[in-house]
């Protein structure tokens, strides 16, 4: 499987007194608050079996995206990238995917919706001009953790620009502990699998005390089955964030164990064809792993 949603992230400014880095990252995440690197997430791949992933942005900064460019460079297993740029400013934003888009494995835009201030940020005229920009270039968009505030934007967004590949992470974060707020989070979620130009991940499920198993789950996976169908959903395991619920390989297990239930054919997408497709990657495998 290509696992389509990983991070990495080096803390040494922490240390050494710099600009702080991923500003939401702190002591109170506990095992998360340390650097990982390339080597770490090779190995973790190699030992669940993972050929490959696609490194998603962690920070809303240049120097992550170009942290990241500079580790694909060196590690075959990193078919893509999802970056960030300021989608704010067109005129930045132009001139940024200008200089990313140079590189074939830069595969898409990212920006921390969750944590902005702005509840309207996806509505905004500036950055629905950007996204124009980003669709033009052949990008995907991931938006993250769209629920409670993006959800609905997000639909808007897929219908105003169909020529943009909107790509739901983490299923839009159900609200898994409240009943009357997964009625609201399945609406907007069944919505937006409507739009044709839209794919989500099975990724970042795990929530504070619930318990992370395929029966759990499985409601979920039944309802992003029916908005997307298995050929617009695509596996990622939102390591190492996804540390704090389970271990990458149990992590991987439960959703594998979801997707056994389905033919071959909607199994091989989900596992890899999705993000083959969305990114536009290397289809032939590039590690043994």
């Amino acid at each position: 499987m290509i696992d389509s949603h990983l991070h990495l992230w080096t803390l040494d400014t922490f240390v050494t007194g710099g600009e702080r880095p991923y500003p939401w990252l702190g002591p109170q995440h506990g095992a998360l608050f340390r650097s990982f690197g390339e080597e770490e997430a090779r190995e973790t791949l190699e030992a669940a079996g993972v050929r490959a992933a696609v490194l998603v942005q962690a920070d809303d900064t240049i120097a992550d995206t170009d942290s990241m460019l500079a580790v694909a460079a060196r590690n075959p297993w990193v078919l893509g990238v999802v970056g960030w740029v300021r989608l704010d400013s067109p005129a930045e934003c132009a001139s940024q995917l200008d200089s990313f888009s140079a590189q074939t494995v830069f595969k898409g835009v990212r920006h921390l919706v969750h944590d902005d201030p702005r509840a309207d940020f996806l509505d905004l005229p500036t950055v629905r001009e950007s996204l124009a920009l980003v669709a033009l270039r052949g990008l995907a968009f991931d938006i993250q953790d769209a629920f409670p505030r993006h959800l609905g934007a997000a639909v808007r967004l897929a219908r105003d620009l169909p020529e943009l590949t909107v790509v739901l992470d983490h299923l839009g974060k159900p609200p898994r502990s409240d009943a009357s707020l997964m009625d609201s989070w399945r609406t907007d979620f069944l919505a937006l699998g409507r739009e044709p130009n839209t794919v989500a991940k099975l990724s970042g499920l795990h929530a504070p005390g619930l318990p992370y198993t395929s029966a759990a789950l499985r409601p979920l996976f039944e309802t992003a089955l029916e908005a997307f169908g298995a050929g617009r959903l695509m596996i990622g395991g939102d390591w190492p964030v996804s540390i704090l619920g389970a271990p990458y390989g149990r992590t991987l297990d439960v959703l594998l164990e979801l997707v056994s239930s389905l033919s071959p054919a909607e199994q091989d997408s989900i596992l890899e064809g999705t993000a083959i497709r969305t990114y536009g990657l290397a289809a032939n495998p590039l590690v043994d792993a």
